[in-house]
């Protein structure tokens, strides 16, 4: 029957094994479905929470690399802060403001999490690690914003206060029952919670800031501030993308609906790929080079416009978005220009602008079929969902203005936001850390 004498014997023993193993089921009772699928979903929503952490590396790579190499520990830095600052505001304050009972506006329940109730089928702790994750992602967006100048005190305060008090107010009206989501407004993952929030705080603050010294000439014209390290920001590049599936397929919660996860995955995917490529095109006719960084800014343009709809639309919605998001990328780094807001590294391009362009892709592409409250415009549905998007988008923008307006405007009279015209040409990495990303490049006076 067997082959050989120890191929029956290894049969034998693996039939007894599962005899037994049986015996103890039987004994302690029938395996509840329910747990193992709530044990699955908490693995699921976890691998999406380390994969949205992992994304702070992308962060620091891409604005790092972005940026001139006497300022990379600087930002780095505020990188690596900017997760602490938003575990311990998100923690405190944040999830209670987010996801605690109370009105239309905030939550006032679950502060340090005593008390709290996890938003999904899932443990409130891991429930809060995914949040926390995102949380984090918004407030280090402004870092690039604001790079090269900003006083390193001044943005850890303002870290602690969207990670606190601003970011968590948003994503109470829209995913913590407030008064947005019961307009039937939809952001599956974050390109209104998330991205327009941190872009346009980035937009805030580097008005505020005013441009970089030698930025523009006397005739106003911008001149380039060459990035120090293109292969950096390209290694970022890819662990956002990367990162992505985490967030965008780590906001279905749980493991399902297999359908939906595979939805939300290849359309991430596909808008990055046609930003990048819109933006390579897009730039390459404008300016006669195919300019990889702008190829790069286009993927992330188009990851975090399809980030909202990327629930509800096919995948050839999400090629269109992705490549409108590409192009609209590139106009917006030349309308920042000419209006002489120094953005090193294109946060409010890529976040602000494809971030509000995600959102309102949603009431234009979305189908009422795939959970979606209304059918979009292109199916159907009038302007229906199209406006309760545009209501939400426009909320968000102006608190994100006014509130972040006045946090950086308090700031700036009496810690300060700018460091002096000395520490900037000087770098911030030695001027505030008293250090070099690069050791023995810094030439230092016995004087």
């Amino acid at each position: 029957m067997f082959r050989s004498k120890k191929t029956g014997i290894l049969v034998v023993a693996l039939l007894t094994v599962l005899s037994m193993s049986g015996s103890c089921f039987a004994a302690e009772g029938d395996i509840d479905i329910a747990d193992l699928q709530q044990g699955l979903d908490t693995v699921w929503v976890l691998l999406g929470a380390f994969l949205v952490f992992f994304m702070q590396a992308g962060f620091g790579m891409v604005e790092a690399g972005f940026i001139r190499a006497k300022n990379t520990c600087n930002i780095l830095t505020k990188n690596f802060l900017d997760f602490c600052m938003a575990s311990v505001g998100f923690f405190v304050v944040g999830y209670a403001l987010m996801f605690g009972e109370g009105n239309g506006f905030c939550g006032f329940s679950g502060w340090c999490l005593a008390g709290a109730e996890s938003g999904a089928d899932v443990p409130l702790f891991a429930f809060w690690l995914f949040q926390a994750a995102f949380c984090g992602a918004a407030a280090t967006i402004v870092a690039g914003g604001m790079a090269e100048r900003m006083k390193f005190v001044a943005y850890l305060v303002y870290s602690l206060i969207i990670s606190a008090f601003i970011y968590p107010v948003i994503g109470h009206w829209i995913w913590g029952g407030g008064w947005l989501a019961g307009m039937g407004f939809s952001d599956f993952a974050g390109s209104a919670v998330v991205h327009t929030t941190g872009g346009v705080a980035a937009l805030v603050g580097t008005f505020m800031l005013k441009p970089r010294a030698g930025k523009y000439g006397i005739d106003g014209k911008p001149k380039a501030i060459q990035a120090h390290s293109i292969p950096l920001a390209s290694l970022g590049v890819f662990i956002l993308w990367f990162g992505w599936f985490g967030f965008n397929a780590g906001s279905t919660l749980s493991v399902g609906n297999g359908e939906l996860i595979g939805r939300v995955a290849i359309n991430t995917s596909l808008a990055a790929a046609l930003g990048g490529i819109a933006a390579l095109m897009t730039v390459w006719k404008r300016f006669g080079k195919p300019d990889l960084s702008m190829a790069m800014n286009g993927a992330l343009a188009g990851l975090v416009a399809v980030t909202a709809p990327c629930a509800f639309i096919d995948p050839w919605a999400a090629m269109v978005i992705g490549a409108i998001g590409g192009v609209l990328v590139v106009f917006g780094v030349g309308i920042l220009d000419k209006l002489k807001i120094d953005d090193p590294v294109g946060a409010f391009p890529v976040h602000g602008i494809c971030g509000i362009w995600g959102t309102l892709a949603v009431g234009i592409f979305g189908q009422s079929s795939l959970d979606l409250k209304n059918d979009g415009l292109l199916y159907g549905g009038g302007l229906a969902q199209l406006g309760t998007q545009f209501i939400g988008i426009a909320a968000v923008v102006g608190f994100v203005v006014v509130s972040m307006g006045l946090v950086f405007k308090l700031i700036d009279l009496t810690i300060g936001l700018r460091v002096s015209e000395k520490e900037e040409l000087q770098g911030l990495d030695i001027s505030e850390h008293g250090m070099e990303s690069y050791g023995g490049f810094q030439i230092f006076s016995s004087m």
